[in-house]
């Protein structure tokens, strides 16, 4: 596009918030015009890119200067250009087809991803002129720290949603002089910028993961959970309560993962698509237009749409995985977050107890704090063990219909555990108080021995949970131990169901 077409342009309007931003920034460019490294917090979808592509123009207009833009991948790239194009500045992608900057002189601004751009600079095949500010996208992977030193003299602007490090050992901290944080997702959310989020949990056990290098759950262990035939039917079941009809995505931990989840809903008969990194360029073309076009559809990826992907469509996200990243937990929900005329609010289904890690989506957070002490926001995040040792399991609106002719079905494990405490009484008196209870609500529902058996299986769960309690109860909560007491306790009230039909 030549620099007439580009002035033909209409410029973009930017909201109060924006311009608030955009000032606060440019207070520090002329209070610290060289060798300063600010970092900018904005939630996705504030507009983060509408931002910055105003902060170049105003700065190549004010300081005559070039600027440098940097991504990590190739499609934000493409989508950078665009935006700054938009904003009346004329640029050139540094792309892997670009050897020699010839017409360096004709640009005032290049967009490059990062990789490239470290690779030509190494080996001598740019040499960059003039630069007075670098942007970086997405700034809280740590590739960008590689061509810090090719910009010593300049103001480095980082630009990201979450301020924390993707590397624990590399806080961002010792990069960045100084965090700017933007409005907040309840404010965006408030002033009709960002959805409102519909939030539900499913309880998970998460006790056979593993933690990699990272610091995330490793992929294998995530696949060894979720692809188990249990872990599918609660996914296709937390869809058919909560986001049946609705253009949905699922984000798993694992190829092997969303194939099974393919392989499931498509059995099911849902409308679906499975999108991983293997797939070619035209692949994920198709399946993303099938998308975009089909009202019903769901796609199921493995964290390849966590960035650069902007569907406002989309209706319902689910988390198919756990995580121990706040970055990818925001990034994943964050694309259900664009607001429509049509959808003021979208759906959150958790199947990871990220919620529980992490807390609502749309929870305020101190990102002043989390910036400056990296290591205290990790040290006190919610654990596991003590996220499970939280859960309270519901009885599901359709099996208290089975149990409809029953007046109570509530069993306080820990209040009965104190009991026997208080009286001396073996502990196990508590499950055995606990299958008596069971066992009449299984008579109380059914007309013979054999029906009150068959009922009983629908309580495997409220079994699981109230074992799981006592064994915290007692301290004694290894898988296998919990599973013999699983069996035990079934076994005992089948014959307590017996023992009272025959009363």
């Amino acid at each position: 596009m030549s620099q007439i077409e580009i002035e033909k342009k209409e410029r973009k309007v930017l909201y109060d918030y924006q311009k608030r931003d955009i000032d606060k920034i440019f207070s520090r460019v002329e209070e610290f015009p060289e060798r300063y490294n600010l970092l900018y917090q904005l939630p996705t979808g504030g507009g983060k890119t509408v931002i910055f592509s105003e902060i170049v123009r105003r700065y190549i207009e004010t300081t005559k200067k070039k600027v440098v833009v940097l991504t990590h991948r190739i499609e934000l790239c493409a989508q950078t250009s665009n935006m700054l194009t938009e904003f009346r500045v004329k640029n050139k992608i540094i792309n892997s087809a670009v050897k020699e900057l010839y017409d360096q002189g004709e640009y005032m601004c290049f967009v490059a991803m990062v990789e490239t751009l470290n690779n030509r600079l190494n080996d001598d095949q740019l040499e960059l002129t003039d630069i007075g500010m670098v942007i970086i996208d997405e700034a809280h992977y740590n590739s960008f720290r590689k061509l810090f030193k090719f910009f010593g003299n300049c103001f480095i602007l980082g630009v990201t949603a979450t301020p924390l490090s993707s590397n624990m050992k590399l806080p961002m901290k010792d990069n960045y002089n100084e965090l700017i944080v933007g409005d907040t997702i309840t404010s965006l959310i408030t002033n009709g910028f960002l959805a409102k989020p519909v939030t539900y949990t499913y309880d998970v056990g998460l006790g056979s993961l593993k933690i990699g290098m990272n610091g995330d759950y490793t992929v294998k262990s995530s696949e060894e959970l979720y692809t188990n035939m249990m872990m599918q039917d609660k996914l296709l079941k937390a869809y058919e309560e909560r986001c049946k009809g609705k253009k949905t995505l699922i984000f798993n931990n694992g190829i092997n993962t969303s194939i099974y989840v393919y392989d499931t809903f498509k059995r099911a008969g849902y409308p679906i698509r499975h999108l991983d990194n293997t797939n070619s360029k035209q692949e994920r073309e198709d399946i993303l237009t099938w998308f975009k076009n089909t009202d019903d559809a769901i796609l199921t990826s493995v964290s390849i749409l966590t960035t650069g992907f902007d569907e406002p469509t989309v209706e319902s996200i689910i988390l198919n995985r756990a995580t121990k990243s706040l970055t990818l937990y925001f990034q994943m929900i964050g694309r259900g977050s664009r607001i429509l005329p049509t959808k003021p609010e979208f759906t959150i289904v958790d199947m990871g107890n990220n919620t529980a890690r992490f807390g609502l989506w749309n929870a305020e957070i101190d990102w002043q704090s989390i910036f400056r002490s990296p290591d205290f926001y990790y040290d006190n995040l919610v654990g596991d063990e003590e996220i499970e040792r939280n859960f309270k399991y519901i009885m599901p609106d359709d099996i208290k219909e089975e149990f409809g002719k029953s007046s109570d079905i509530e069993f306080d494990v820990e209040e009965e555990y104190s009991k026997t405490k208080k009286f001396n009484l073996r502990s196990l008196t508590v499950l055995e108080k606990s299958i008596e209870q069971h066992a009449k609500m299984c008579i109380e529902n059914s007309e013979d021995v054999f029906d009150a058996r068959i009922l009983s299986r629908l309580l495997d769960k409220d079994i699981e949970f109230r074992v799981k309690r006592y064994s915290y109860c007692i301290s004694k909560s290894t898988k296998n131990y919990r599973d013999w007491l699983e069996e035990d306790y079934k076994r005992k009230l089948r014959s307590k169901i017996n023992q009272l039909f025959m009363e």
